[in-house]
């Protein structure tokens, strides 16, 4: 089962939502509407249930806790996930991020290494419908702005009968959905590797800069993204996971 939560890892969160202006109202009626989409697109999806999802949150967590992780930020290149299989790490990928493995020196090697893909769901499709179609389990946070681009993602993850786990940010118990904490898809990733047992010491972080904005990034406003790599940093230190 998932561990407790850090605790600064949930409140930090609500410091993040006054910093930009975000209402938690928001927040939570996207993590409501995702629940809701996913258990009516159940009844052909078992795995989309609120047991499925946590039955594959547990097979999961078995693969996690077995051995070294890298995770892949924004900013990876193929020689991160170069230097991660030669390392013997499986790997996690933030989002847009799994379009490095396309890259990669030796592609089926890395996609093979592949345990999970964490994000809202605002990276180039077709490198995610590439990890959906090869089941890969994906992490699908909720947040308020992100309803249009979750909706898109399900649709492909439906097709292809894709194992999913349901993130939040609200301080909210939502039955079939965890918050695990943190903000950016990296960060995030790393806390719910850390939410289900995975310790500090196995985790190496590749692809993190808080000095530019990596190339897998979704669509952004420069000056906003810059900001949330700042609370991306806070967040790592409060975890515990060097950059």
């Amino acid at each position: 089962m998932a561990a407790p939560p850090n605790s600064n890892l949930i409140e930090i969160q609500d410091e993040i939502r006054d910093d930009f202006g975000w209402k938690l109202a928001a927040d939570l009626d996207s993590a409501k509407n995702l629940r809701w989409v996913c258990n009516e697109k159940s009844w052909s999806l078992e795995t989309w249930n609120d047991q499925g999802r946590l039955n594959t949150q547990l097979h999961l967590q078995e693969q996690l806790i077995s051995g070294p992780i890298s995770i892949l930020g924004a900013a990876a290149e193929p020689e991160d996930v170069r230097d991660a299989i030669l390392a013997g790490h499986r790997l996690i990928v933030a989002d847009g991020s799994v379009g490095v493995l396309i890259e990669a020196e030796y592609p089926e090697i890395a996609w093979n290494s592949l345990l999970c893909v964490v994000g809202d769901a605002d990276g180039d499709m077709a490198h995610l419908a590439m990890a959906a179609e090869r089941k890969i389990p994906f992490i699908l946070h909720a947040h308020g702005d992100n309803q249009a681009e979750w909706l898109e993602l399900l649709d492909v993850l439906h097709l292809y009968n894709t194992p999913l786990i349901l993130t939040h940010q609200t301080p909210s118990q939502l039955a079939g959905m965890i918050n695990p904490g943190g903000f950016t898809d990296g960060d995030r990733a790393v806390c719910f590797a850390l939410a289900l047992n995975v310790s500090c010491n196995q985790i190496t972080l590749r692809g993190f800069r808080t000095d530019i904005i990596g190339r897998w990034t979704g669509a952004t406003v420069p000056e906003r993204k810059m900001r949330k790599l700042e609370w991306m940093s806070r967040i790592l230190q409060i975890a515990g996971v060097e950059m």
